[in-house]
């Protein structure tokens, strides 16, 4: 049960990827204590190392100083062991997209931590309620969705679950001020959220352009790169979020809304089938070479 407002001082971070370092990382720079965790601790000295290739880049551009390096490294606790987590005022999980997964580790959280910690999921697109399900906290669980790189862009979604309370919104909210984000609120849960509600239609229509050979890919990019001032074109940002991803979400979106507007265009289902993914797998609307960075500086 919960007992009064009590301050978020320390935080746990599940999943030692490229988002869970991202958060780890933010967090141990906003002056937290944060237990970084994951199953093997091979995984864990990845994501240490990550913070500090990244923290090194800071360096080099004049952001952080050395010695503000060395006090965010010091901030994070690497571990394994689930029970070090048993006194954090904060978890926000980072596993991978699986709700089967995410609901067995919510259910262990809840029994392992005490009554006044929150629980947050990075998720992307799956529901919070249905998360906060398998606790007896259902009040204390809602999304938190951090975007990567994490240490370049500033904005958190901050998802209300059924029975999130106003309070835990709140706390949310003042860590990802201390932390240097920008909480928007998303009033109840829904698929996509607010960005990727409005990005995926808006990649998957530049699919239906191109499959109609309306125009070809570069003038596509060029026409949204210069007409609306994006950094990418669409159907790069579609190579470099990977086509299996971005096909699986609409697909997520059409099941929810049964709408057709969320239908994706069956040329991104063909290009999967031929391993064309994207960055990751060298070729999608556009060749890569296997050495291209898929993660901003």
């Amino acid at each position: 049960m919960w007992k009064g407002f009590v301050k978020v001082e320390k935080i746990a971070v599940l999943g030692a990827g490229i988002m869970g370092a991202g958060i780890a990382q933010a967090a141990a720079m906003g002056g937290y204590q944060v237990i970084l965790r994951d199953l093997q601790m091979h995984l864990v000295k990845d994501g240490l190392n990550t913070i500090d290739k990244t923290l090194n880049k800071m360096i080099n551009r004049n952001i952080i100083t050395e010695e503000e390096k060395n006090s965010t490294i010091n901030n994070i606790q690497g571990t394994t062991d689930l029970s070090d987590l048993r006194d954090v005022d904060l978890v926000i999980e980072a596993v991978v997209e699986n709700m089967s997964v995410k609901k067995q580790i919510f259910a262990e959280l809840d029994s392992l931590c005490g009554p006044n910690t929150i629980l947050a999921t990075n998720t992307s697109s799956l529901s919070i309620t249905e998360i906060a399900a398998t606790t007896e906290r259902t009040g204390q669980v809602l999304g938190m969705h951090f975007f990567n790189p994490v240490h370049l862009l500033k904005l958190v979604e901050i998802i209300k679950g059924l029975d999130t309370s106003d309070e835990t919104v709140q706390k949310a909210m003042t860590f990802c001020d201390k932390i240097g984000k920008r909480g928007v609120l998303v009033q109840r849960e829904s698929p996509g959220y607010i960005v990727n509600r409005i990005l995926l239609p808006f990649i998957n229509e530049a699919v239906f352009i191109y499959a109609e050979k309306l125009a070809e890919k570069e003038a596509i990019d060029t026409a949204i790169k210069l007409g609306l001032g994006m950094d990418l074109g669409p159907l790069e940002l579609a190579d470099k979020i990977g086509l299996d991803n971005l096909y699986q979400t609409i697909i997520g979106f059409n099941n929810e809304f049964r709408d057709s507007k969320y239908r994706p265009h069956p040329l991104l289902a063909t290009m999967i089938r031929g391993g064309h993914l994207g960055v990751n797998s060298g070729q999608g609307f556009y060749k890569y070479d296997c050495s291209y960075d898929n993660e901003r500086d």
